[in-house]
C-alpha cells in the first residue's frame, strides 16, 4: 500500500459525502500538470446534475454553431476529452455502487499538496457489519506530462465472494458542465473508435468537430486476476472480477497516456500514447517520480506564511503550478481564465494574465515568456482586427482562444430573467494594455533583453500604434480621447438610452494607453539601432508617429467630477443606487446588473460598479509611479484626491468579480490600512468557499489566485523590479505581520526574502553573478551573493 503521510498544511481535505459540494470539490480537488488537468470527480460517477467528471488539455480548442434566441451564435470551447477516469465496481449481481445509490459509511477526499496526489477513501455499508472500504490515489504525473494514474484498493470486511470491476475510457463525453451553456451545441467529438493494443492496453481514438485535432489515448490496467475486454462504439471497456477475502486488500492499477495533434515529435496521437503507456513505470515508480517533479516546483516557489492565509495560499499556488508548469513553456497556449478546471468561460484567455505573470516573473520566467509567446503568435490577427475598424496597431481580442479572434459571446444569458442579451464586452480593448504591461514586469524581471528588443518591442509598438489611432482630438476640450470602450467594470457597456455601445474616456483605459505610449516611446529610444531600424522597417512605422506618441502620452483626457477620477466621462451624472435597499430585498447583489435587467432597469443608469475599474490603476502602478503618470497627462494626483477617489467607488462596488476583493485589498494596504484585510479575506476564500455563489463549481477563479500570491510577493512588501534594482517599501498588516518567499532575479535563483517585526532579511544564495541593488524608502544597499542582510524598517 502507498504511504502518503498526511501533513495539514500540505493537505486540504473533505469529509463525509454532500451531493451540493461535489461540484465545488471537484474543481478544487482538480489535478494536472500544464499539459492536462482532471477534475476531482469519484471515477465510478457518470456526469449527471452531482457530478461532473472532465478532462481539459491546454489549448485543445473547437468551434461550433448553435441557434440562441433565433440566431446562429457560432463558439469556441475548451474540448472536454474522453474521461480516462471511468472505474466503477458492484458485488457480483448487485448494482454500481455510488455514493448516491449505495450506503456510505464515511467519505474523505484529501488532496496531498506536495506531492499532487489525491488520495479518496470511501467505506460502503451492506448491513450488519458488512464493508468494502475503496481507497483511490490519482495522479496526473508532473514528470511526464502525457501520464496520468489511478490506484484503486478494495478492503472487504466480512464480505466474501466476487467484485466486478470495470475500467473505461470513455468518449461519449460532451461540454456540459455550465448550465447556462446546455443551450449551445457541447458536442466537440467525433469520429470515436475504440480498440485492443496488448492483453492489458485498450485504445481510444477520436478527433474534434470542426479543429480536427486528432486524439489518441490508451489505458493499461494491472491487477492479480484474468483482464477482458469489450469494445463498444464510444467505449473501450476492461473488465475484473476480484475475489474477496476479509481482511485483504486487491489493488487494480489504471495508466494512462494521451497525447494529440498539437504535440510536437510524435507522428499519430494514438501509436503515441500506446507507445507510452507499454512503456510506463509501474504505480509505485510514478509515485517516487511525481513527488520528486512537485518538489522542484515547491522549492522554486518557496512560499512561507503562517496561519489559514497561509493554507489556502498552498492550496491557490498548487493549482497555479498545475495550470501553468514548466510544460506550459513547451506549449503554444494562454493563461485560461478559470484553469484546466472546468468549462466556465469556454476556456478563454481573457485579461487575467495581468494578475498571473507578475507572479511568474519571480519564479518561473520561462513560463512568462511561453505565454507571451502566445500573444505575439497571434500579432498578426490582431493587426488585422484593427484594420477592419479602420486603424492600425493592434486591437486584441477581449476573449481568445485557438487562433486569436475575438471569442467574446455576441449574447449572453442572464439565468435571472431568463433573457439572452446583447454582449459588448469585446469593447474592453484595455487588454492591450494589460499584453503590454506584461511585456514590460517580465523583462525588467528577467532581464530578458533579447525578448525586449524583439519580440516584446514589437508588442509594445503595435499596441501603442492602435492607442495612437484611437484617440481623436477634442477643440473644446484641448485633449485627445479615446471613446467608445467599456472598461474593467464592465457593469456599464452604454450610456442611459443610448442606441450604441460604448463609453467615452474611461479613466482606467485612458491612463494605461498613456504608459503604453510612454513605454513604447522608451523601447524604440533605447533599442540597438540596427534592430531600430528593422522593426521600424518591418511594421513601416511612419517618422511622425512617435512625435505623434509623445503628444499622445501626455494629452489623454481624464475626467473628474466631486473632486475624485470619474470612472468614465459623465459618470458623475449617473444616478446613485438604493444600494441598503437592494441589500435588504435580495441575499447577494454581486451580480447586480442580472439583478436590475431582470428588474426591467440598466445599471448603466447608476453609479455602480461590478469590480475595481479607477481603482486598477493603483494595483498596477505604485503611488509613486502613478503620480508621475497623471503629472505627464498634466493633473495632479495628491494623496488627498486618491484617498478620495478610493472612498468614492469602495462604497459603489458590488464585488461580482473574484479579483475585486484582491484589488481592493492591495489599494487599501496602502492608502487605508485598517480596512485592507477584509478585502483580503475575501480574495483568499473567493474560491474555497465559493463566494461567488456556485460558479468555482465549473472551474477555479485563475487570476484571483495568482493575485493572491502575488499580494504577498509585491503587494504588502511594496517590491517592485526597475531600473536594476529591486525596490521595496513593505505595508506592515497587523493580520500577517510575519512573512517570507523566495524569487528568481536577473539570474539569481532562490533570492530569499522576510519580513517580521518591522524588521527586513534578504538572502541571496551563492554565486559568480553581481550583487543585487535594494532600493528602500530612505537608502539604497547592495547585497552580495552568499549573505545575508537584515534591515530594520522605518515607517
Amino acid at each position: 500500500m502507498t504511504d502518503l503521510t498526511p501533513d495539514h498544511d500540505d493537505t486540504w481535505e473533505y469529509q463525509g459525502y454532500h451531493p451540493a459540494q461535489e461540484r465545488l470539490r471537484e474543481s478544487l480537488c482538480t489535478v494536472g500538470n500544464g499539459y492536462f488537468a482532471t477534475r476531482g470527480s469519484l471515477p465510478e460517477c457518470r456526469a449527471d446534475d452531482v457530478h461532473y467528471p472532465g478532462t481539459y488539455a491546454a489549448g485543445c480548442y473547437n468551434r461550433l454553431t448553435s441557434e440562441v434566441a433565433g440566431r446562429q451564435v457560432e463558439n469556441e470551447d475548451l474540448v472536454n476529452l474522453p474521461n480516462w477516469l471511468s472505474l466503477r465496481f458492484r458485488l457480483t449481481g448487485g448494482r454500481w455502487l455510488t455514493p448516491d445509490a449505495a450506503t456510505v459509511q464515511d467519505h474523505s477526499q484529501t488532496l496531498h499538496l506536495d506531492s499532487g496526489i489525491l488520495e479518496r477513501r470511501t467505506r460502503y455499508s451492506f448491513g450488519q457489519g458488512r464493508t468494502l472500504a475503496v481507497r483511490q490515489l490519482r495522479m496526473v504525473h508532473m514528470a511526464d506530462p502525457h501520464l496520468a494514474a489511478l490506484r484503486t484498493e478494495f478492503t472487504p470486511e466480512n464480505v466474501t465472494g466476487e467484485l466486478e470491476v470495470e475500467a473505461a475510457l470513455d468518449g461519449a463525453v460532451t461540454n456540459a458542465g455550465v448550465p447556462r451553456y446546455r443551450d449551445l451545441d457541447g458536442h466537440h467529438l467525433t469520429h470515436v473508435h475504440a480498440g485492443t493494443a496488448t492483453p492489458r492496453t485498450v485504445w481510444l481514438r477520436c478527433r474534434t468537430r470542426t479543429s480536427d485535432i486528432r486524439v489518441g489515448m490508451a489505458a493499461r490496467l494491472t491487477a492479480r486476476a484474468a483482464i477482458t475486454e469489450t469494445l463498444e462504439p464510444l467505449r473501450a471497456v476492461q473488465h475484473i472480477t476480484l475475489s474477496l477475502v476479509p481482511g485483504t486488500t486487491a489493488t487494480v492499477d489504471k495508466t494512462i497516456a494521451l497525447h494529440t495533434s498539437r504535440d510536437p515529435a510524435i507522428s499519430d496521437p494514438l501509436q503515441a500514447a500506446v507507445d507510452r503507456v507499454n512503456t510506463a513505470p509501474g504505480f509505485d515508480d510514478l509515485v517516487a517520480s511525481q513527488r520528486t517533479a512537485w518538489e522542484r516546483l515547491w522549492r522554486r516557489a518557496e512560499l512561507d506564511v503562517p496561519g489559514e492565509a497561509g493554507h489556502i495560499l498552498r492550496l491557490h499556488l498548487f493549482h497555479v503550478l498545475q495550470t501553468l508548469s514548466p510544460h506550459t513553456a513547451e506549449l503554444d497556449v494562454g493563461v485560461p481564465a478559470r484553469g484546466l478546471h472546468g468549462e466556465a468561460y469556454r476556456g478563454h484567455v481573457f485579461w487575467d494574465e495581468l494578475f498571473v505573470l507578475p507572479y511568474l516573473n519571480l519564479h518561473f520566467p520561462e513560463v512568462s515568456r511561453a505565454l507571451l509567446h502566445y500573444r505575439h503568435r497571434r500579432l498578426d490577427r490582431a493587426c488585422a482586427a484593427a484594420r477592419a475598424t479602420g486603424r492600425r496597431g493592434a486591437m486584441y481580442p477581449w476573449q481568445s482562444g485557438s487562433d486569436g479572434r475575438e471569442e467574446t459571446q455576441w449574447l449572453h444569458l442572464n439565468p435571472r430573467s431568463g433573457r439572452w442579451l446583447p454582449d459588448h464586452t469585446h469593447l474592453q480593448h484595455h487588454v492591450g494594455s494589460a499584453i503590454a504591461y506584461n511585456v514590460w514586469q517580465y523583462c525588467e524581471a528577467g532581464g530578458d533583453a533579447e525578448f525586449l528588443h524583439t519580440k516584446g518591442a514589437e508588442l509594445l509598438l503595435q499596441i501603442a500604434r492602435f492607442w495612437a489611432d484611437s484617440a481623436t482630438w477634442d477643440e473644446s476640450l484641448g485633449r485627445n480621447r479615446i471613446r467608445g470602450v467599456v472598461g474593467p467594470d464592465e457593469y456599464h457597456d452604454a450610456y442611459p438610452g443610448a442606441e450604441r455601445p460604448g463609453l467615452d474616456d474611461n479613466a482606467y483605459t485612458n491612463v494605461t494607453a498613456a504608459w503604453v505610449l510612454t513605454r513604447a516611446l522608451e523601447v524604440l529610444r533605447t533599442l540597438p539601432e540596427p534592430r531600430r531600424r528593422d522593426l521600424v522597417e518591418r511594421i513601416a512605422l511612419d517618422d511622425g508617429e512617435p512625435d505623434q506618441w509623445e503628444h499622445l502620452s501626455r494629452t489623454l483626457h481624464v475626467p473628474f467630477h466631486d473632486g475624485v477620477i470619474s470612472q468614465f466621462e459623465g459618470y458623475g451624472d449617473l444616478a446613485e443606487l438604493a444600494w441598503d435597499d437592494y441589500r435588504e430585498r435580495y441575499d447577494d447583489i454581486r451580480r447586480l446588473d442580472r439583478i436590475l435587467e431582470a428588474e426591467g432597469d440598466s445599471v448603466n443608469r447608476y453609479k455602480a460598479s461590478k469590480q475595481a475599474d479607477v481603482l486598477m490603476l493603483g494595483y498596477l502602478f505604485s503611488p509613486a509611479e502613478l503620480r508621475g503618470l497623471f503629472s505627464r497627462l498634466g493633473y495632479r494626483l495628491d494623496e488627498e484626491t486618491w484617498r478620495r477617489t478610493v472612498d468614492h467607488y469602495l462604497v459603489r462596488t458590488s464585488h461580482g468579480s473574484t479579483l475585486s476583493g484582491l484589488v481592493h485589498g492591495w489599494v487599501l494596504a496602502r492608502c487605508r490600512r485598517a480596512d485592507a484585510w477584509k478585502f483580503c479575506q475575501e480574495a483568499l476564500h473567493g474560491d474555497v468557499a465559493d463566494l461567488q455563489g456556485g460558479t468555482t463549481g465549473e472551474g477555479i477563479h485563475l487570476g484571483a489566485m495568482a493575485g493572491t500570491l502575488d499580494l504577498v510577493q509585491r503587494g504588502l512588501p511594496g517590491l517592485e523590479t526597475r531600473s536594476g534594482a529591486l525596490w521595496l517599501d513593505p505595508v506592515p498588516l497587523p493580520e500577517l505581520s510575519s512573512y517570507g518567499f523566495s524569487i528568481r532575479y536577473q539570474g539569481h535563483w532562490g533570492i530569499h526574502l522576510r519580513l517580521a517585526s518591522g524588521q527586513l532579511e534578504i538572502s541571496v544564495p551563492p554565486s559568480d553573478l553581481p550583487p543585487i541593488e535594494v532600493e528602500l524608502p530612505d537608502r539604497g544597499i547592495g547585497v552580495q551573493p552568499g549573505e545575508t542582510c537584515r534591515l530594520i524598517l522605518t515607517e
